[in-house]
C-alpha cells in the first residue's frame, strides 16, 4: 500500500511539474512589436564635432597638496548644437566640470579636470570619459604628471623631538 502511494504521488508530481509550460500565442496574434533602430550619429552628416586644442596634458611636477587643474577648451565644428551629458572620472581622485549648456555649432566649450594631489606623491595618469551627442559620442581626454611630497611644515617640525641616547652603565 506504502509503495502504491509513493507512485501515485511520483506520477502526480511529473504530471503537475511537465503541465507548467509558457503558453503559445494565438496563431492570429500579431508578432511583437520592436522600437526601430535610432539612426547613429556617426552617420548623421550635420553631428556636433568636437575639436580640442588638446586633448592631453602632462601637468610634469606639481606638489603635493593643491588641487592640479587642467580646463580642455573645444569647439562644436558641426552644424547641430553639442550636448555633453556626462563626464566619467577613472578615479575618485579627479572632479571633473563641463559646460552644461548646448555648444552651439562655431561656439566654445570646456571640460576641466581637478586633480586632488594630497596624499598623492608619484606618477599619476588619469582619463575623462566624456560622453556627448557628437558624432563620435564617447571619446577620452587624458592627463598625467608627478606628484613631490610638500616639505614638512612648522607645526610638524615643532612635534618632531629629538630624541638622545645616554650612554649606559651597568
Amino acid at each position: 500500500m506504502r509503495k502504491l502511494f509513493l507512485a501515485l504521488v511520483f506520477v502526480s508530481s511529473s504530471i503537475i511539474a511537465s503541465a507548467q509550460v509558457t503558453p503559445l500565442a494565438p496563431r492570429n496574434a500579431a508578432p511583437a512589436q520592436t522600437a526601430p533602430a535610432q539612426p547613429s550619429q556617426a552617420d548623421n552628416p550635420n553631428a556636433p564635432v568636437f575639436k580640442f586644442e588638446s586633448t592631453s596634458h602632462d601637468f610634469g611636477s606639481v606638489p603635493e597638496g593643491p588641487a592640479a587643474v587642467f580646463e580642455y577648451v573645444f569647439t562644436n565644428t558641426g552644424r547641430e548644437p553639442l550636448i555633453i551629458s556626462d563626464v566619467v572620472k577613472s578615479c575618485g581622485c579627479t572632479t571633473p566640470s563641463w559646460t552644461k549648456e548646448p555648444i552651439l555649432p562655431g561656439k566654445t566649450g570646456k571640460i576641466v579636470a581637478s586633480f586632488d594631489t594630497k596624499g598623492r606623491v608619484g606618477n599619476f595618469n588619469k582619463t575623462l570619459t566624456v560622453v556627448s551627442n557628437a558624432k563620435q559620442a564617447n571619446f577620452q581626454l587624458t592627463f598625467g604628471g608627478v606628484v613631490v611630497a610638500a616639505p614638512p611644515t612648522t607645526q610638524e617640525n615643532n612635534n618632531i623631538q629629538e630624541i638622545k641616547l645616554e650612554p649606559q652603565t651597568h
